[in-house]
């Protein structure tokens, strides 16, 4: 069984089996999942931020029933066009390089309109150009027993495991070797994208075939932490597959089991993915203009340091320690007809503490045009003017270029004011 919802679209009635019902209940995947008070066996479904797929598996069968029913699978379609997304996606993992590898500087989806076929496409892709110039390679540290010296002896642990007998030895040494972090996350991204619903089954040969250059490489604990690699000129060639990689490990396989079951999937939170572009694009325009912006600067609304705020980005002057503009991006308002006063509740705390004038809050496109608010009563210290609280609307919808050139205008306007101070 398959069902398809839309990202904050209104509720469906869908018939659905009561387990996979408070499976999806309590995962935290969907905004709302409920019984349907009007049509008994069936539950109201609203999707929320997250897009992608998963796969509830068919609950154990029960006497007198033999066998077990399908597995379902939820799609959640974005509103936002695929093309679009992985751009998004692209420019907020590596927002210097920004995919441009691709001409119009998006990630290579394919002819694919779906999250996951995408996904697995984009990733294969990467990973077939990351290895095509063979396998990387790379010194290791190595610590086992053996019956002929090599390295250096571990004499400490020759003693405690085997009180000073030999053989065996207890040896340590730097093998090159492709058994590195690099090899493993790529080859742990491969994994996951083969158990996941919805590949194509010429994107899912490739993805086996990868996985086979990657052989040596051991294999990763699935909810363990992926390890680190430090970009370098060695595996340049790597590291456009290796973000994308890691951003999939990091939203694959949510692995939630209420009632014991396991969901498999992938889910992009919107949210996050909008706030990420927005603020990385606008960081990379105001250091066009000198300026320097700081991600998730922490602040404290207090004078004793008990309220902690962290803004989406703080610009500072080039001495990185005056602040200049402060900005939060909000994918979606929460009611529907207008912008929630909570987020300029929000704002003006942020230019109270930062003794700014200006507050920039920044929306997804579809929901209301650009406002500016002159806060009463909002006198700042040494005389200074009131605070004015900008809500900006960005359209998605828009081509990678007009997109980016949205933000080198915002970052200019933030620059001009920072001049006339």
């Amino acid at each position: 069984m398959a069902i398809t919802l839309r990202e904050h679209a209104t509720a469906r009635s869908i018939p659905l089996d009561a387990v996979a019902g408070r499976a999806l209940a309590v995962s935290g995947v969907l905004a709302n999942a409920t019984p349907d008070p009007e049509r008994p066996g069936n539950w109201l479904l609203r999707a929320g931020s997250l897009v992608g797929a998963i796969r509830v598996p068919a609950p154990a069968p029960r006497p007198p029933d033999t066998r077990a029913g399908d597995s379902l699978i939820l799609r959640i379609v974005p509103k936002t066009p695929v093309r679009r997304l992985f751009f998004l996606l692209g420019f907020s993992l590596d927002p210097a390089r920004a995919w441009r590898q691709e001409r119009d500087g998006t990630v290579d989806v394919g002819a694919h309109e779906d999250v996951v076929p995408a996904l697995a496409y984009a990733v294969e892709r990467q990973i077939d150009r990351s290895l095509r110039q063979g396998v990387l390679q790379g010194y290791q540290r190595v610590e086992e027993s053996a019956l002929v010296v090599r390295g250096r002896i571990r004499e400490a642990e020759q003693i405690r495991r085997h009180f000073g007998r030999t053989p065996p030895i207890e040896i340590a040494y730097d093998a090159y070797t492709p058994d590195i972090p690099e090899n493993q996350i790529l080859r742990a991204a491969c994994e996951a994208l083969l158990r996941l619903p919805d590949v194509p089954d010429d994107v899912r040969r490739r993805l086996g075939h990868q996985r086979v250059r990657l052989a040596d490489a051991t294999p990763l604990v699935r909810g363990r932490d992926l390890p680190e690699w430090a970009p370098s000129r060695l595996n340049a060639r790597y590291q456009p597959a290796l973000r994308l990689s890691e951003a999939v490990l990091r939203g694959a396989s949510p692995e939630h089991r209420p009632g014991g079951l396991s969901l498999d999937g992938f889910l992009f939170d919107m949210n996050v993915l909008f706030e990420d572009f927005v603020t990385e694009a606008l960081r990379e325009a105001v250091r066009e203009h000198g300026l320097v912006g700081r991600l998730q600067d922490p602040q404290h609304l207090d004078t004793a340091g008990k309220v902690r705020m962290r803004p989406d980005l703080v610009v500072h002057q080039p001495d990185g320690r005056t602040p200049v503009a402060v900005v939060d991006a909000k994918y979606k308002t929460e009611k529907a007809g207008s912008y929630p006063s909570a987020d300029l509740y929000q704002m003006l705390a942020y230019c109270t503490v930062l003794g700014l004038g200006e507050g920039h809050l920044v929306y997804a496109a579809g929901q209301h045009g650009e406002r500016v608010h002159e806060v009463r009563g909002s006198g700042r210290p040494g005389g200074g003017g009131g605070v004015r609280l900008h809500q900006h609307v960005v359209d998605l919808d828009q081509e990678p270029s007009e997109l980016l050139f949205t933000f080198r205008h915002l970052a200019a306007r933030l620059a001009a004011n920072h001049i006339q101070k």
